[in-house]
């Protein structure tokens, strides 16, 4: 019975300790989310890739806001990573990329209603164009902190360029948005998530800020901030998907790609990994 009663004892301080050391290993791997869109409703009423709908958007915010997360700005990001800052664990922040002008008609009320701030990622040479965010809107979402970014002049992706032209796409994104908005572009957007180190050069020599990548990004801890990972959001993040929107907001979600990428998360977590880990 003595015999008995130790193996529990013992057993009982070994997961106490693994729990401990655990949570303090888990604990310096947080990484605010950056939560990605695209499209925002279906006002055709044909579907589209990147595309999350009106109710989805809507239940997403109301979700956050419901549980306190406190949604911050990439100004606020960007100079806590600085400063070595450590956020609170439900910290969140949102960022659309293209500038489509459904972000306009749908996602920007949202917003306002629950006075969420965001970024908007500018294809440059687009704007004004059918489907897109005219230069008028754009200003008007920027009086509700939905500030502009630059995400090239016409989506080229950048690998696949020569350095000339990926120098006069990420330079002349930035000087056509800064002369029509009257104020300097801070943050850059590299189209699909591709870049090059010599393309990271060039961003930094134009004189951003940061830039946001895909999943494409080495540094899952989001130090770098020449390529901050962001997460795709997609409409089945809703209502009938908690564990999903939960796993995107946790602050954990690369800690969980990469252990679904090294094949060490239990298959069982990782069921329907193209959407979830995507």
């Amino acid at each position: 019975m003595r015999i008995l009663k130790n193996i529990s004892l013992a057993l009982v301080s070994i997961l106490i300790i693994g729990s401990i050391g655990f949570t303090f290993w888990v604990r310096d791997r947080y990484v605010v989310p950056i939560l990605t869109y695209h499209h925002v409703g279906i006002p055709s009423g044909k579907w589209r890739l990147n595309t999350v709908s009106e109710k989805s958007f809507e239940y997403q915010m109301r979700f956050m806001k419901r549980h306190g997360f406190e949604v911050i700005s990439f100004d606020d990001l960007v100079e806590g990573i600085k400063k070595g800052h450590q956020f609170a664990r439900n910290t969140v922040v949102l960022q659309f990329d293209d500038g489509y002008e459904d972000n306009y008609k749908y996602a920007f009320p949202i917003l306002k209603k629950y006075e969420f701030p965001a970024m908007v990622f500018l294809i440059s040479d687009s704007i004004g164009k059918p489907d897109f965010l005219t230069w008028d809107e754009i200003k008007e979402m920027e009086k509700y902190n939905f500030l502009a970014g630059a995400h090239t002049r016409h989506h080229v992706y950048l690998p696949r360029a020569d350095l000339d032209k990926a120098k006069d796409e990420i330079e002349g994104s930035k000087k056509v948005i800064e002369d029509r908005l009257g104020h300097s572009i801070n943050y850059f957007c590299y189209p699909s998530g591709g870049f090059t180190e010599d393309v990271k050069r060039i961003v930094k020599e134009a004189g951003y800020k940061a830039a946001v990548t895909t999943n494409r990004g080495k540094d899952r801890y989001n130090v770098d901030l020449y390529e901050l990972k962001r997460i795709h959001m997609n409409n089945t993040d809703d209502e009938y998907s908690g564990l999903i929107l939960w796993v995107k907001l946790s602050g954990y979600y690369n800690l969980f790609r990469k252990l679904k990428d090294s094949g060490e998360l239990p298959s069982k977590i990782i069921y329907e990994q193209n959407v979830l880990f995507k």
